[in-house]
């Protein structure tokens, strides 16, 4: 009996090396990759293939939207602008949130899942535990669903899923374990190429969860 095909949004980071760890064992997956002028985007690539070869996922889409670099307004992308640390207070957007980068990645994957066939688009956002991202929302994605809906051919059945949207780090990472995920390959920090910096807003969520969940964290660390 043939699997159904899910295209799985995936960064290389914690959330979505869980994500397709879940989808995996009842999908067929086709990976997609967004580069688009980050300060780690080429270990963030380093990370997405390897972790596609750890899975032998073959079926792999990397795109270059680089004038989200151009656009700028994001730490993220513009190197003038000092990336956060810490965690970020809450009600605020932080300053490495690109603007609208989910709805671009989200467009670009209903293209492909339309063409290859797929009936879901798998996404590791993460709303319980979050940096407060407007595009890392419930809502956000109840509507993007309804725009994919009216945009494509009647015939087009495809559904936004978002397997860790309400879970905090620490659940994701006992996720993880569970599903024995390689998050050891994964990347998570926003500065560092080699080793991790621990203290961006990214690695300081990432760390905290580890530690609720009692176990370490394998990959590197600055000291």
């Amino acid at each position: 009996m043939l699997k159904p095909k899910a295209v799985v949004l995936f960064s290389g980071g914690l959330d979505s090396c869980v994500c397709l760890a879940e989808v995996i064992r009842t999908h067929d997956v086709a990976l997609l990759h967004l580069n688009y002028g980050q300060r780690t985007e080429a270990r963030e690539l380093r990370a997405f293939n390897e972790i596609a070869d750890y899975y032998n996922v073959t079926e792999r889409l990397v795109v270059d939207i680089s004038w989200l670099h151009e656009i700028g307004g994001s730490s993220l992308t513009d190197k003038s602008l000092e990336v956060e640390t810490g965690i970020p207070e809450e009600d605020s957007v932080p300053g490495t949130y690109v603007p609208f980068r989910n709805g671009n990645i989200l467009a670009i994957a209903a293209s492909w899942a339309e063409v290859i066939g797929a009936t879901s688009l798998v996404v590791g956002a993460v709303e319980e535990d979050s940096s407060g991202y407007p595009d890392c929302t419930v809502e956000f994605y109840k509507k993007f669903s309804a725009a994919i809906s009216e945009g494509t051919r009647p015939s087009t059945k495809l559904n936004i899923d978002t397997p860790v949207i309400a879970m905090d780090k620490a659940a994701i990472v006992r996720r993880g374990l569970e599903l024995e995920a390689p998050m050891h390959l994964s990347w998570s920090c926003y500065v560092g190429q080699e080793e991790a910096c621990g203290k961006c807003e990214s690695c300081t969520l990432r760390l905290r969860g580890f530690s609720i969940a009692g176990v370490a964290d394998q990959i590197s660390y600055a000291k």
